[in-house]
Parts: structure tokens; C-alpha cells; sequence
């Protein structure tokens, strides 16, 4: 079975996308520099993760001398809402009011039930502006 591609970064690209909304632009160095509080990585692999980024869309670069500038293209609001996307679509079948749910239930330590279509929602449309 061919797999999709996924709007979301795995791991590494995320920790150096991270990086780079920190920095807002920088070359490898800086980025390995941030990278390394949380996980010791060679110049080599930040190297090549970078490019990667590079080749999805997910960041830009230029030549500044002898090095290269990346700079993030995708925002950090644009993976969350992706990232939230994925987890609605995957754990709640599409829908927000589920999510919202669930969440409540969870912050009064109750157990979740699945939401009815016809019980009142209260506002779902506040996922838009809180999470999204």
C-alpha cells in the first residue's frame, strides 16, 4: 500500500523547524546549536534534515557567502492546525465536536462518551479560534 504524504514533519524536521521560528533564519550551526539542547546531532544530519525541509516546501534558503540562510516557509499556526487536522481526522472521526468533548471531559477527569449528533454542542466553532 503506497503512503500519503503527511502534511506534518516527523520528529527531527519538527525539532528543527522549531529552531528556525526561534531563530527566524539561520544556517546549520545555529540551527544544531538549539537542536542539541534537546537532542546532540552531528552538523552533517542537521545538514541533510534541513535540506529535506528544503525540498517539501517547509523552508527556504539562500546563499550568504559560503553558507546557506534557512528560513522557515510553513508557520508554526499552519502546522498546528495541520497537526490538529490529523488528530480530529485519525481519533475523532473528522469531527471538532468530539474533540471538544473530549477535551472537556478530560480537564474534570471524567470519562469521555461519544457526542450524539443531536445533543446541543455548545460552541465547536471555538476550536477555530482557540486551537486553530
Amino acid at each position: 500500500m503506497p503512503r500519503t504524504p503527511r502534511d506534518l514533519p516527523p520528529p527531527l524536521e519538527l525539532l528543527c523547524l522549531r529552531a528556525l521560528w526561534t531563530l527566524r533564519e539561520g544556517n546549520v550551526r545555529q540551527v544544531r546549536t538549539l537542536v542539541a539542547q534537546s537532542r546532540p546531532l552531528a552538523y552533517t544530519t542537521i545538514m541533510t534534515v534541513l535540506d529535506r525541509l528544503v525540498r517539501k516546501g517547509k523552508l527556504t534558503r539562500r546563499k550568504a557567502g559560503r553558507l546557506f540562510i534557512y528560513s522557515p516557509e510553513a508557520s508554526r499556526d499552519a502546522m498546528r492546525r495541520a497537526a490538529i487536522r490529523e488528530l480530529v481526522e485519525g481519533f475523532f472521526d473528522g469531527s471538532l465536536e468530539e474533540l471538544v468533548h473530549f477535551l472537556r471531559a478530560e480537564r474534570e477527569g471524567e470519562k469521555a462518551t461519544p457526542v450524539r449528533a443531536s445533543q446541543p454542542s455548545g460552541r465547536p466553532e471555538a476550536i477555530d479560534t482557540v486551537l486553530l
